[in-house]
């Protein structure tokens, strides 16, 4: 084992410590009282309920982080990785070709281990819970659905990246990130017109007190707004939220149909609100800019490591080649990954707290903000008193209750 394998290992282990240690600690906070900001909100009942979702899900978190943990090693130090090339190499196609098949075997592979934790956790814990309103049916048509968009949508941006940096030399990483940041703009276009209507119903919010109360906010702080739109997001939970997506004439607004149910129109005005803060705030591009920047940076590093043998030998690896070295960069990267990703959540949960100033300032409702954030944290059973290393570790919003006393001044 050499140098580059032990670097991973120790990454490996040690991000899993690091989390299962958030874990405990979180549960060590857990305490029967109720927060006094969520009196007349939470019955003795549903908290105790909202404490035992979070038991259940970190302990079925841990056996899903161990079992990944056990089968990647297995397949690693049993020498998975150049007996799968080898196999793959024997049918006698091209670089790329073999390339797409290795990994999207890999990719394969990990989606089917992972789909059984995916149906006990639907069909199972979330239906214990109250959440499930998922058929075996719309799971299943879920599940092929996004495997074969996943093939069309990902294969050609693997296929360009293979392409390029096989034959395009030492500029190789400056052309993947030309061409990825057009993907990744593209897709943005895409995504909320043509594929994610293959997963949920999108009906435009019908005249009425809403839409007015909407129209007339937006008109306020001169957003333009045309894209409205109701999720069928009861189709598979009871949980609710509302999201934005898209960009330019694709721009929309999107809120769950349980979350119009709810909510009084103050508070739906009051959420919508917050998502307009994102965008008037520049968050969202903010976001796609970091995100093309580090896409760079990243791509810059792998064209470094693509032809280093010591990458290749960590893994068993008799020969090198573009598409396993992407593999193996990837876990190589991984530590680097979570710290970038902590930074990128911190970041967030600043931009959530703008975004909540903002609704409050332009509304002039705090209470509204206020109560919409207390009735999604009980209809979703959140957590109420995380721990600060958890949420430093996973949270991309602020706790609850942080952003309630910045609202109330409390």
């Amino acid at each position: 084992m050499n140098s580059i394998a032990l670097i991973i290992l120790a990454a490996i282990i040690l991000e899993l410590l690091i989390q299962i240690c958030a874990d405990l600690l979180n549960l060590r906070m857990l305490s029967v009282t109720l927060p006094r900001e969520l009196e007349g909100y939470y019955d003795p009942e549903g908290y105790r309920k909202s404490q035992d979702y979070l038991k259940v899900n970190t302990r079925f978190g841990w056996i899903i982080s161990l079992f990944n943990l056990i089968i990647l090693l297995a397949f690693w130090f049993a020498k998975g990785f150049p007996l799968l090339d080898e196999y793959i190499r024997s049918l006698g196609y091209g670089p790329v070709m073999t390339g797409i098949i290795y990994i999207g075997s890999l990719v394969g592979l990990r989606t089917l281990i992972s789909l059984p934790f995916s149906i006990y956790s639907t069909f199972v814990i979330e239906e214990r819970f109250g959440f499930n309103k998922t058929t075996g049916k719309v799971f299943a048509a879920d599940f092929f659905k996004g495997l074969i968009i996943g093939v069309i949508i990902g294969t050609p941006l693997l296929a360009g990246i293979l392409l390029f940096f096989g034959y395009a030399g030492s500029l190789a990483w400056i052309y993947c990130w030309a061409a990825a940041t057009l993907y990744l703009i593209a897709v943005q276009y895409i995504v909320p017109v043509w594929i994610m209507p293959l997963f949920n119903k999108f009906e435009p919010l019908a005249e009425g007190e809403l839409k007015d109360a909407i129209v007339h906010y937006a008109k306020s702080i001169q957003f333009s707004l045309k894209n409205i739109y109701i999720m069928d997001g009861s189709k598979r939970s009871g949980k609710s939220n509302a999201f934005f997506t898209g960009f330019g004439r694709n721009r929309r607004i999107v809120l769950f149909d349980t979350l119009v149910k709810q909510h009084t129109v103050p508070e739906l005005v009051a959420v919508l609100a917050h998502e307009m803060g994102h965008y008037k705030k520049k968050h969202i591009m903010k976001s796609v800019a970091a995100g093309i920047l580090q896409m760079g940076a990243i791509l810059f590093v792998l064209s470094i490591f693509l032809s280093y043998q010591g990458l290749y030998d960590a893994f068993f690896m008799k020969s090198m080649s573009i598409y396993t070295g992407l593999i193996f960069f990837g876990m190589l990267f991984s530590p680097m990954e979570f710290i970038i990703g902590i930074a990128m959540q911190a970041l967030s949960r600043r931009n959530e707290y703008e975004a909540d100033r903002f609704a409050v300032e332009t509304t002039g409702n705090p209470a509204a903000m206020s109560d919409a954030l207390k009735k999604l944290s009980v209809n979703n059973l959140s957590n109420l008193r995380p721990h600060p290393l958890y949420v430093f570790l996973n949270y991309s919003h602020p706790p609850v209750l942080e952003r309630i006393r910045a609202i109330t001044g409390n």
